[in-house]
C-alpha cells in the first residue's frame, strides 16, 4: 500500500516509508490499526455522513447488479475498517435485496478500539425504506448483534411496520407520507447517539443524502476496470441544481487500486 496524498515528508526520499505507525499486514498492506487510524472520523460531538463506494474507470458503480465485482481484497479490507468505525451504517433497501445484507459482526480486532470510544461491539445496521418491501425472515431482522432499525416515512403500510416490530426490528419514522427525508432520517440516528454514519448506498440513496447537502465524506475505491454497458453510477437520482463540491483529502494505492477520501468543502 502506497500512500500518494497527502505527501507527509516532502523532504524524504524513495525508501521513505509510506504507511503510517504499526504493523504491517501479513501480504505487505497496511495492518487494521494503520487503516483505522487513517480513516479515523473527526473528533468532535457532531454527526458525520461517510459514504463508501466503488466505482470503474468508466463510472459504473456496479456490474450485474452488486459492487463485489469491481472490488479486491484490500478494498474489503478498508470495506470492513470503516465498518469497524462506525456507530451506524446507513443502506437502503434496493442494496439489502441486492447485496445480500447480513447482521454486522463483532470484530476482536476493532473491539478495543470501540470500547475507548464508547461504541456497542458492532455497529447498527438501519435500512431506509419508504415501502418496506422487505424479507423480515431474513438473519438481518431476526439474528442481528443489536437490534436493525428501519427508517420509514409516518404513511408507511401499517401491516409491514408491524411485520418488521414482529421480526425484531426496529421502526423510526422520518418524513412525512411513503417519502424518508435524508436529513431527518440522519437527525433521528444521531438522537440516539449514532453520530459516526456510513453509508454503503445504494446509488439512489447517496444520491439523495447528496441533493439534500448532507454528505460530509466520500470514501471512494477507484478500480481498474472497464465494464462498458448501462451501469449506475455511485449516486443517482434529480441532479442538484449545482454541483457539490469536495477536496482530496487522501489517496492511498495497491494493486492499481485507488482509495480515495474527499470532504465537503
Amino acid at each position: 500500500m502506497r500512500r500518494l496524498f497527502p505527501v507527509t515528508d516532502m523532504t524524504a526520499g524513495p525508501a521513505a516509508p509510506t504507511a503510517p505507525a504499526g504493523p504491517a499486514h501479513e501480504d505487505g498492506g497496511w495492518s487494521l490499526d494503520a487503516l483505522a487510524d487513517a480513516y479515523a472520523y473527526p473528533e468532535g460531538g457532531g454527526p458525520w455522513l461517510r459514504a463508501n463506494m466503488v466505482s470503474s474507470l468508466d463510472g459504473a458503480g456496479q456490474h450485474g447488479g452488486r459492487s463485489q465485482p469491481l472490488s479486491s481484497d484490500t478494498d474489503m479490507r478498508i470495506f470492513g475498517t470503516l465498518r469497524g468505525l462506525a456507530d451506524v451504517i446507513v443502506v437502503g433497501a434496493e442494496t439489502v435485496r441486492l447485496e445480500g445484507y447480513r447482521p454486522a459482526r463483532a470484530r476482536e480486532a476493532f473491539a478495543e478500539r470501540r470500547a475507548a470510544a464508547g461504541q456497542g461491539p458492532a455497529p447498527v445496521i438501519a435500512v431506509v425504506t419508504g415501502s418496506l418491501d422487505l424479507d423480515f425472515s431474513l438473519p438481518l431482522f431476526t439474528a442481528p448483534l443489536v437490534p436493525t432499525l428501519v427508517l420509514t416515512g409516518s404513511g408507511a403500510p401499517a401491516e409491514r411496520v408491524r411485520a418488521a416490530r414482529e421480526a425484531g426490528a426496529e421502526v423510526l419514522f422520518a418524513g412525512d407520507g411513503a417519502r424518508v427525508d435524508p436529513a431527518r432520517a440522519l437527525a433521528a440516528l444521531t438522537e440516539r447517539g449514532l453520530r459516526r454514519q456510513l453509508t454503503e448506498g445504494g446509488p439512489r440513496l447517496l444520491g439523495q443524502f447528496v441533493a439534500a447537502g448532507v454528505l460530509d465524506e466520500l470514501c471512494l475505491t477507484i478500480s481498474p476496470t472497464m465494464t462498458a454497458g448501462d451501469a449506475q453510477r455511485i449516486a443517482g437520482g434529480p441532479p442538484v441544481a449545482v454541483p457539490t463540491r469536495f477536496r482530496v483529502a487522501s489517496v492511498l494505492e495497491r494493486d492499481g487500486f485507488l482509495f480515495t477520501r474527499y470532504l465537503r468543502s
